[in-house]
């Protein structure tokens, strides 16, 4: 199973996200903030709900429902979604994800 990131259930976002990841010094906590470019989940030709961010791989599926538009002379040009690990274990399933969502989008880790 490819790990992909939905806003609606069962369609994926074609847009690859920055992504900025901040952990506390003890690791006991972290943030992620993932920002959409002109996502596809934002373009006038579907109708569906923004629900949440899903980021679904082999391992199951994490979930936020912390998503905001930004705005652009009332024009939505980009996602931003705010998703938060409240223990060491879920940072590193975090990552996980993230490893394998980057794998398959040909990102690095620069």
């Amino acid at each position: 199973m490819a790990a992909r990131i939905q806003f609606s259930r069962g369609i994926d976002e074609e847009v690859v996200p920055d992504v900025r990841i901040t952990r506390s010094k003890d690791g006991s906590n972290g943030t992620a903030t993932f920002y959409f470019q002109n996502p596809k989940a934002l373009d006038n030709s579907g109708t569906e709900e923004i629900t949440g961010m899903y980021l679904i791989d082999e391992e199951g599926e994490l979930v936020t429902r912390e998503v905001k538009a930004k705005f652009i002379n009332v024009q939505p040009y980009a996602l931003e979604a705010l998703y938060i690990m409240r223990s060491a274990d879920a940072f590193d399933r975090f990552i996980r994800f993230m490893e394998r969502y980057a794998a398959e989008n040909g990102l690095s880790k620069d």
